[in-house]
């Protein structure tokens, strides 16, 4: 008789048990819960709400509703930092939330925190928002930036590298994100300038000559229109260079006019480098057969540096086609040839021209200085 009714009590008593552990457990953790508005006071549908415990590490990621509500059981107690964010970006936080075994409620107000915030710079709600809305601007900008430099510096790489193509689509693709940058634009230019040589077929070479041209023109015009740019200190070196680039691009399309003129605009806007911009409307006449422009060319090199021993040399080459045959049948030069091309070899006795600057000398029978490059003996 005892076993039958020990065996009952001991069922109750399991049963028992099994009801009231579930009890126990629901009062080890607490509830949190609250609405999101912006500071136009309307609901943060499908914003983050993060709540992070500052004593375990542990995060809770909540998801707000349509109405901007978020709600969950199960948080353990303790002290939270709350995170509320929106499509990755951090919209408020509050630190040191504390959480019990009952419900904690936390709403977010943006309007209310932006007059808080405003009360405490001295400043009202429009303009703290006008100087956030600014804030973030400069950050968004500042982003911008950072992944076009990166794309800059990937395209110089690939240039580096002779990888053209590769070099175009990450400028490209740095104009897709922002085509108000001239610098972006003017390395596209010179990316598609050296891809043009590469080219088999020859419409497509001077189809990357147009692009090219395209490119820089657009990199002046960004230049020329920005109020910042005029402030660079460089700005006229800068913008030298973009011509420079220009002019080279229809040198190379033998638009022989545009070339000199976008040159000439170079040697304007950086006299210290005028030397360099004039020689290379002397080279283009030169290659186009125009002997007198040339020279003129050359002389005026010559004027700008008069260190300049290429200028000598390339003026004396543009005046041996000025020679002219004599009755008696013998060559005679065109004044100042001998000179020119014995000032070259003063100046770089051995040079890269300098034997071809003692052939033309011996081809119109001058003679040919022989100290040049010697070291004189010591007196």
């Amino acid at each position: 008789m005892r076993k039958y009714f020990i065996l009952p009590l001991l069922l109750v008593f399991v049963l028992a048990l099994g009801r009231l552990a579930p009890l126990a457990r629901a009062q080890s953790t607490g509830s949190v819960k609250g609405t999101c508005k912006d500071a136009d006071g309307k609901p943060i549908p499908q914003a983050e709400v993060q709540w992070t415990s500052t004593d375990t590490g542990r995060t809770y990621n909540l998801k707000t509703n349509n109405k901007g509500e978020y709600f969950s059981l199960g948080i353990s107690p303790g002290r939270y930092n709350v995170k509320l964010s929106k499509d990755g970006k951090e919209l408020f936080h509050i630190n040191g939330v504390s959480v019990e075994l009952d419900e904690t409620p936390l709403d977010f107000d943006l309007k209310k925190e932006q007059v808080k915030a405003a009360e405490g710079q001295g400043m009202t709600p429009e303009q703290l928002k006008a100087k956030q809305d600014a804030l973030a601007k400069a950050e968004t900008a500042n982003k911008i930036v950072g992944t076009l430099n990166d794309k800059l510096n990937a395209a110089r790489t690939a240039e580096a590298a002779k990888d053209y193509d590769t070099a175009i689509a990450t400028l490209n693709e740095a104009n897709q994100i922002d085509a108000t940058r001239d610098p972006v634009w003017f390395e596209l230019g010179n990316a598609y300038l050296g891809s043009a040589p590469k080219q088999t077929d020859s419409e497509e070479k001077q189809k990357r000559y147009e692009e090219a041209a395209a490119a820089y023109q657009k990199a002046i015009e960004l230049r020329t229109a920005s109020e910042t740019a005029q402030k660079d200190a460089n700005n006229s070196a800068t913008m030298a260079a973009y011509y420079n680039n220009l002019a080279q691009v229809y040198s190379k399309s033998n638009k022989v006019d545009d070339a000199v003129a976008n040159y000439n605009k170079a040697a304007q806007l950086d006299p210290t480098h005028a030397g360099g911009y004039l020689f290379n409307i002397g080279a283009v006449l030169t290659n186009a057969g125009k002997v007198d422009e040339a020279i003129a060319a050359f002389d005026k090199v010559i004027a700008a540096d008069p260190t300049k021993a290429a200028a000598y040399y390339w003026k004396g080459v543009n005046l041996i086609g000025k020679e002219t045959i004599g009755k008696d049948g013998k060559v005679v030069a065109a004044d100042g040839t001998a000179a020119a091309f014995q000032k070259y070899l003063e100046l770089e006795p051995n040079g890269p021209f300098a034997q071809p600057a003692k052939d033309m000398l011996a081809s119109i029978g001058a003679s040919v200085e022989t100290g040049f490059g010697k070291k004189k003996p010591a007196k």
